[in-house]
């Protein structure tokens, strides 16, 4: 039996590339530039934050990023919307970030914080980086500790255990409305010059002078 007669008894059989996806080199540069993009960024404080990817089976949808270091806070107090204008007047190099507690913005922060807007009311948020987060006396020493000297050396008051602290806190933050006074609407409003520092001053700004109150 010759060669040629064994060659063509033998069973077919597709080639074996047939299967295969062949990668072209515009893929692999694809690939490599995808793969470096996040190179760096880590260096660069102001950098964006980025929720946690496709943990598709979460069912809350978190947005794609969020910023460090955001104070979220009650825009219609007036105690606090005078400690943001003094944060903001110490924050020589800009690295403190606000929102309004009662803007829609707000709401993907507290989302991630596992926090509601009463949650906020009673403390107010200090999202400091990915997964970090602080809350009222914590959270005003976090704040202090960014800002430069000599304010940053207050927040060596960390080192009060945070039940006392939060007593005193507590105390004030429950009266800050009969002491100090409550706006209908939020009062970065009125001065305008300070809506730059805030993440949500577009919505505000869109919004005008609406109703906050109800939150």
């Amino acid at each position: 039996m010759t060669v040629a007669r064994l060659i063509r008894l033998l069973p077919k059989r597709a080639p074996i590339w047939s299967s295969m996806r062949l990668f072209s080199s515009s893929d692999v540069v694809s690939s490599t530039a995808a793969d470096l993009a996040g190179v760096g960024d880590d260096d660069d404080e102001d950098a964006p934050l980025y929720s946690t990817p496709a943990a598709a089976s979460s069912a809350v949808l978190l947005p794609t990023l969020l910023q460090p270091r955001v104070v979220v806070f009650d825009g219609v107090c007036h105690l606090c919307h005078g400690g943001v204008k003094w944060v903001i007047k110490a924050d020589k190099h800009r690295k403190i970030k606000f929102c309004c507690l009662q803007s829609e913005t707000a709401e993907p922060y507290l989302r991630l914080c596992g926090l509601d807007r009463e949650d906020v009311l009673r403390r107010f948020l200090f999202v400091e980086g990915p997964g970090l987060y602080h809350q009222g006396s914590t959270a005003s020493l976090k704040v202090l500790s960014y800002l430069p000297l000599p304010y940053s050396a207050l927040s060596a008051l960390l080192v009060i255990p945070t039940p006392l602290r939060e007593i005193v806190y507590d105390h004030v933050a429950k009266r800050r409305y009969d002491w100090f006074g409550k706006s209908e609407d939020c009062l970065v409003l009125k001065e305008k010059e300070l809506l730059e520092r805030f993440i949500d001053r577009e919505e505000l700004v869109s919004r005008g002078r609406s109703d906050f109150s109800e939150f």
